[in-house]
């Protein structure tokens, strides 16, 4: 009998281990590594914040509840990201901060043609009412049945707006949904950016060329598991897009439709930090600045600051995007190298710097000139605390998100980045 107990628990333990649960998570690799979770995500939830709250107040001004179609929902990440915007400036006190709740979400419905994702998804919010997922092709149209109530959010993230390679399926798609909103709703598409640095490779001034790239599903591993694993590795036909071409498309939609798509705004996310700048399969002057930045974020764990340093090779016949992202990385190294400065002249036991610091010129742009006098704050409010190793674990994300900022707030939105997304609204009121 104590045999037949000892087996028993020890297949306990074998199921606990193949379900996935046992494994020791990481945020350096993988699809949620920390980049993904504290910047791309971030950053989505900060530029539609603003959208996202009118649009509530839309809903509630007619006293009705938020309807949503996630286009190309996966397993519902964008769910995750919707659900996690929370309220500007909150107090220090408040616990319930974000700012779709239940209560004000009618319904989810999400639309993907991958059986394996759509299970997923189910399996997470299966037991939700409010939430369904539907197996449709959304380059065939808005998958929308004959008596379905419209909605008041069409979404897509994540890429997922590249899908539509060749461009005239999206026109229809984006002139559909402008046809039959009744009065009033918002439109987010996600297209991968076409002069990222990460495939510089295939930059052209010819946009009628390289439209369509083939992005190899490689970064999901580390580099010894990438190659070991590379004639297993999934291959994806994805449009490239910049915002002149994000422009043309909603133009044409808008005629065809006899109504109008008017763009919002449009933002960069992941410059420099893109999924392909560790793997430099498109790019052999790619830096794996990705896993440096997972590094700020990961506790416990210290990072050499020479990894962040971003050493730019332009490609020549670019100009504006060379000059554009040359002055990205004198900002993002003249923090990175400011932040050493400090964290090398701190003194722990006298609790202050050994040496002044320089003064900060007043000649750079103001977003590098607050994160810079923020990190000296940091430093100086919590590099003698000895407990809980205030480096890996305060300093450092610090200066992640000090990097973030810096990075959303001189981005231009030009398709200059892993992700360019764009927010649109249809107004018939």
């Amino acid at each position: 009998m104590p045999d037949q107990i000892e087996k028993d628990q020890m297949d306990a333990y074998s199921e606990a281990v193949k379900s996935g649960l046992y494994a020791k998570k990481t945020g350096l690799v993988g699809k949620y590594d920390n980049v993904r979770r504290y910047w791309e995500d971030e950053i989505t939830r900060h530029f539609f914040y603003p959208h996202l709250r009118r649009l509530l107040e839309h809903c509630q001004s007619k006293m009705r509840r938020m309807r949503i179609m996630d286009l190309g929902c996966g397993s519902a990440d964008g769910l995750e990201l919707l659900t996690g915007i929370r309220e500007r400036d909150s107090d220090l006190e408040e616990v319930e901060v974000n700012l779709l709740t239940r209560e004000v979400l009618g319904s989810y419905k999400g639309i993907d043609l991958s059986d394996d994702l759509l299970a997923q998804a189910e399996t997470i919010y299966g037991g939700n009412p409010k939430i369904t997922f539907t197996k449709a092709d959304f380059a065939s149209g808005l998958p929308l049945s004959k008596d379905e109530e419209l909605y008041d959010l069409y979404f897509s993230s994540y890429g997922t707006t590249s899908h539509h390679n060749n461009l005239d399926t999206l026109v229809r798609l984006l002139s559909d949904i402008a046809k039959n909103t009744k009065e009033y709703c918002i439109i987010v598409c996600d297209w991968l950016g076409r002069y990222s640095y990460e495939w510089q490779s295939l930059w052209t001034n010819d946009l009628s060329k390289n439209g369509n790239m083939d992005y190899v599903v490689s970064y999901i591993y580390d580099k010894a598991e990438r190659e070991q694993r590379r004639s297993e590795l999934e291959h994806l036909n994805l449009r490239l897009m910049s915002r002149q071409e994000a422009e043309r498309v909603v133009e044409k939609a808008s005629k065809r439709a006899g109504v109008q798509i008017k763009p919002l705004t449009y933002f960069d996310r992941s410059i420099f930090t893109g999924r392909h700048m560790d793997t430099a399969e498109y790019n052999k002057h790619a830096q794996p600045i990705r896993n440096a930045v997972n590094s700020l974020h990961e506790m416990n764990l210290r990072t050499d600051f020479s990894s962040l340093i971003i050493d730019y090779v332009p490609k020549p016949g670019f100009d504006f995007v060379n000059c554009y992202l040359d002055y990205l990385q004198i900002c993002w190294n003249t923090l990175v190298r400011y932040v050493w400065q400090l964290i090398t002249i701190y003194d722990e036991w006298q609790r202050c710097f050994s040496d002044k610091l320089p003064e900060i010129p007043a000649s750079y742009p103001a977003p590098l000139r607050d994160m810079m006098e923020r990190m000296k704050l940091v430093v100086e409010g919590v590099g003698w605390l000895g407990l809980g190793l205030p480096r890996e674990n305060i300093i450092e994300p610090q200066l992640g998100y000090a990097l973030r900022y810096l990075m959303m707030s001189l981005q231009q939105g030009q398709g200059c980045a892993h992700g360019l997304v764009g927010i649109f609204e249809v107004d018939k009121s």
